[in-house]
């Protein structure tokens, strides 16, 4: 079963977070800029409400939440019910795949990986954003798990982790942006985008089909 119920319950609180952490948000958007392609038809994979997709310029979603999908579509996104691990679209129908923080409330990963890898042309790329669970944030989050109704259902990556699923739906050549050097709370003005991995608690890794 996908998981939609804390984003149904919890709308409000998820849209509140940008908001409340604008510069962490801004520093997000600037990792995955720096490693999504120019001028290509693009799909995020998990819209959420769109914080992503639009300002990106990723006009087409999927989500199986009722709520974050109408929040989406009230930005301006085509939005389809649907899951990861079973996209409603032919083989080759994207440039690029997008997934940020989706990863980490997937039933099946290598399912959804395999899904991405299919709807993608050959030789383009599926990027995906999550915060790296070796790292300050993700050890964070994990310690405090039950404190968030968000990430009380979440599962956590190490970027090595994502690199071998990756590999295993046949994807290669990886490339890797950084940011979120300090604490949220400590953050007082956009982050710098680093590349590689290993410092920044949000980790945005493109791979080749």
């Amino acid at each position: 079963m996908p998981i939609t119920e804390p984003f149904e319950q919890y709308s409000t609180e998820y849209e509140n977070w940008f908001e409340e952490n604008g510069f962490a948000y801004q520093s997000e958007l600037a990792a995955i800029r720096e490693l999504i392609p120019d001028h290509k038809k693009g799909i995020e994979i998990g819209t959420g409400t769109g914080r992503f997709a639009a300002p990106l310029g990723i006009e087409i979603g999927i989500d199986p939440s009722p709520k974050m999908r109408e929040i989406a579509k009230s930005h301006g996104l085509e939005v389809y019910d649907a899951v990861a691990e079973a996209l409603p679209f032919s083989d080759a129908s994207f440039d690029f795949a997008l997934m940020v923080t989706t990863i980490c409330f997937l039933d099946d990963v290598e399912a959804a990986l395999k899904e991405a890898y299919r709807i993608i042309k050959p030789s383009d790329s599926l990027i995906i954003g999550f915060i790296d669970k070796d790292s300050p944030l993700g050890k964070l989050y994990q310690q405090h798990k039950k404190k968030s109704v968000f990430y009380d259902v979440a599962t956590f990556y190490s970027v090595s982790e994502i690199i071998s699923l990756l590999k295993k739906v046949s994807f290669k050549r990886f490339n890797f942006a950084q940011t979120i050097f300090h604490n949220l709370a400590e953050i007082s003005d956009t982050e710098p985008v680093e590349a590689g991995y290993g410092e920044g608690s949000f980790v945005v890794v493109r791979a080749i089909k």
